[in-house]
């Protein structure tokens, strides 16, 4: 399954470079090539693929996303364990940014997904400005689901045939969002700000 940021005429940019958010659990890091064999692994899982779809097609775009997309390895005690993708809208009129999100199966229950979302949802909000944020895992990922609705995202509605599984049939997925003034229960992370270019050129295992 493709990256399932929202597509569309608006103008699409990446998060702003930095070296690393720290949650109260895990910390995130840009995705880099020294994370390929752990995707790899996360994305051939079975528990992961249904949802993602095939993982090599996941692991090119997730080492080296489009234009409008972020990718972060998710690690636990210096262990990659999952990855993180955002994808920022900057039109004034339509500013908002979308979370994605896959951690391994063998991390699932210790709170490695909800903290990574937290931390990067802080992110976004407090250091980048959104007021907004949506996620939009598969209606029938009630896992997923659970895990946002903890983290104070909120259903809007259902996205009718939302996309294509592997076996070419057409899935329904939901929408959710979480609002800047609903973020306090949230953990708080540090982000870290990457030096600057002299170009200046729960976790769920489902997608989210």
């Amino acid at each position: 399954m493709p990256a399932r940021f929202p597509k569309g005429p608006h103008r699409t940019r990446r998060t702003s470079s930095v070296d690393q958010l720290v949650g109260r659990l895990v910390t995130l890091r840009p995705a880099s090539e020294a994370d390929a064999d752990a995707f790899r692994e996360l994305l051939a899982h079975p528990g992961v693929a249904r949802w993602w779809g095939d993982p090599d097609d996941q692991l090119s775009e997730v080492l080296a996303p489009p234009a409008d997309v972020s990718s972060f390895a998710i690690v636990l005690d210096d262990v990659t364990v999952g990855l993180i993708q955002c994808s920022e809208e900057p039109t004034a009129e339509y500013r908002h940014a979308t979370i994605d999100i896959a951690v391994h199966p063998d991390w699932h229950g210790r709170g490695v997904g909800s903290d990574a979302i937290a931390t990067l949802a802080k992110h976004l909000i407090q250091d980048r400005g959104h007021h907004r944020l949506t996620i939009d895992p598969a209606a029938d990922n009630e896992v997923a689901i659970r895990v946002y609705r903890r983290l104070g995202f909120r259903p809007v509605g259902i996205l009718h045939q939302y996309e294509r599984g592997a076996d070419g049939t057409w899935h329904d997925g939901l929408l959710m969002e979480l609002l800047a003034d609903e973020l306090p229960m949230l953990s708080a992370p540090h982000s870290h700000p990457a030096p600057p270019r002299a170009d200046n050129s729960e976790g769920p295992g489902g997608r989210g």
